[in-house]
């Protein structure tokens, strides 16, 4: 059943400002770079990029013979060394093999990419949006743009010799020298509809962790960095959908009221740490998956409801009935919501029973004789509801299908599922139960920015930490469960064997902790058992990092 193009339109970036898709964080982070440099715009660049064959060129050149020493000397080794650790590669091995883009270790990355393979289906859009309504958002995103666009010239956007780098960087950055970037010209009529956040405090602690995690810039290598980085966003991300998950459903089912209590709805997830050794353990942790993941068609559902309302709300709008509102185009979810109240019953009734009865009569006309409308379409038709929501299942029945296999794949991606830094594992293919985990990769990121106190010379320093500390530090802040059960979202009842199981957890836990040689445990105390920072920090120590910095 075909539906027309306005039946069909369900994204909206007054709640998300993803499509739904598979999301590759190396892509994001490149298109996030030309938002930092044009504050939140994206580039219009629309070069077709680098080639293998264009960065060989640059390291093989003679005039760059003292910039990149013996280099010539090994043409294929340096070939290889570029597909392998330089770039972004799609269709790896294949006839079709195409750069997306470098490795996102410098700002002017998104010089080189190539549009068609380098997409972030709205991702960095959407971190840019969030790091932009937080509280400290300015410390956050300059931060950022220090770091990644280090060793160009503000002014001239040409390469600072004086400025130390990587020899990956310094080959980007001379490259973009060369090439240049005439037709690299800022977007801004993306900046016309901006939206805050449904959640401000998921914005005000992404925003706050990247501040922290920026506190290390000049102790960890570069490349080191940018992989907390994309294992820091990708999580925030994750994180941002759970919530929303349950947040929409709730607004939806309140009709907008009471936003402040709707946004204290915390989610809650547990985390198999013994890697499936105690299987009741790794049976929760495939539970607590599984009831997010439940959430998605009542997300769909409200989702649909806010186009949809808006939709409503600009026909109210040239009917002189919503003229008081200051702008429709900015009416927030919680305001569309009240849209389906009483007063305004006879005008959604005969908003929406058109667009039902133009989907009906579409149906008839472009069937065949002997077709007729899908018995599942009649059945909805014949329960009685409202015209809006005879309209909404309409939509679900013909395309929530697809939405929700979009959004699994997306959320998937975020959660980096069975890669470095995953927040989820499935076994067996796309048969296998999903499960929370927590890989070493996106730990270290945690308890690097765990072991951060407020003050000092660099804002934060660094200081010892309890197991117990950390425990409530991840729980409190991420929702992350460990050796507890969730009071929200709960999924079982408390009993002998389940306890048991969160002592094995929590001992798998501390082991994880020993491999990545943050734990320290002189006895069977809590007191005695602590997280040691890997980079000290004081409370009085300047810029200039000493010590470990490779």
């Amino acid at each position: 059943m075909k539906l027309g193009k306005k039946d069909k339109a369900f994204r909206t970036n007054k709640v998300s400002y993803l499509d739904y898709k598979i999301v590759e964080m190396d892509r994001v982070l490149t298109h996030l770079f030309a938002r930092l440099k044009y504050n939140g715009a994206s580039s219009k660049l629309s070069a077709k990029g680098m080639t293998v064959d264009l960065f060989k060129d640059e390291f093989l050149d003679s005039r760059n013979e003292k910039h990149f020493k013996g280099f010539s000397q090994a043409p294929i080794t340096v070939e290889k060394w570029i597909e392998t650790h330089l770039v972004d590669l799609i269709n790896r091995g294949k006839a079709n093999e195409a750069v997306a883009a470098p490795r996102p270790l410098h700002g002017n990355t998104y010089l080189f990419r190539n549009p068609k393979n380098c997409r972030d289906y709205g991702a960095s859009k959407q971190v840019y949006e969030l790091l932009h309504y937080a509280k400290n958002s300015k410390h956050a995103i300059d931060k950022l743009k220090q770091f990644f666009f280090a060793g160009v010239d503000a002014t001239t956007n040409k390469y600072d010799c004086s400025s130390q780098v990587d020899v990956e960087t310094q080959a980007l950055l001379r490259l973009s020298d060369q090439v240049g970037a005439k037709s690299d010209i800022p977007d801004h009529l993306e900046l016309k509809e901006r939206y805050e956040p449904l959640i401000q405090s998921s914005a005000d602690i992404l925003a706050e962790d990247v501040s922290k995690l920026m506190t290390y810039r000049q102790y960890i290598p570069r490349s080191v960095m940018v992989e907390y980085i994309k294992n820091l966003l990708a999580f925030h991300l994750a994180l941002y959908q759970l919530k929303l998950f349950k947040l929409l459903p709730a607004l939806a089912k309140s009709k907008g009221r009471n936003p402040e209590e709707s946004e204290k709805l915390q989610t809650a997830i547990y985390v198999d740490m013994t890697n499936g050794a105690n299987s009741l353990s790794n049976q929760m942790a495939e539970q607590s998956a599984t009831l997010h993941y439940k959430r998605i068609p009542a997300f769909i559902k409200a989702y649909f409801g806010v186009k949809k309302l808006d939709e409503f709300a600009e026909y109210l709008s040239k009917k002189g009935k919503l003229s008081g509102a200051k702008s429709i185009k900015q009416m927030p979810v919680t305001e569309l919501f009240k849209l389906l109240e009483s007063p305004l019953e006879q005008d959604r009734e005969q908003f929406f029973g058109q667009r039902n009865a133009g989907i009906l009569d579409s149906s008839v006309s472009s069937a065949n004789e002997s077709e007729e409308i899908p018995p599942e379409i009649h059945a909805i038709t014949q329960l009685g509801l409202p015209e809006y929501e005879t309209y909404i299942e309409i939509l679900l029945f013909v395309q929530g299908n697809a939405i929700r296999s979009g959004l699994v794949k997306n959320l998937d991606s975020f959660m980096l599922k069975n890669k470095p830094g995953a927040l989820l594992e499935q076994n067996s293919g796309s048969h296998g139960g999903r499960r929370f985990c927590l890989d070493g990769r996106l730990l270290e990121v945690m308890l690097q920015l765990a072991v951060l106190s407020k003050g000092g010379d660099l804002g934060f320093h660094t200081r010892e930490l309890r197991v117990d500390e950390l425990l409530t530090f991840l729980k409190t802040r991420y929702g992350i469960h460990i050796d507890t059960l969730p009071d929200t979202d709960s999924f079982c009842e408390q009993s002998i064997d389940v306890n048991s199981a969160l002592r094995d957890n929590l001992v798998g836990f501390k082991r994880r902790l020993r491999e990545i040689g943050f734990y320290r445990d002189l006895s069977d105390a809590y007191v005695t058992q602590t997280v040691t920072p890997r980079y000290q920090i004081d409370k009085n120590q300047n810029e200039k990092a000493q010590g470990s910095r490779a």
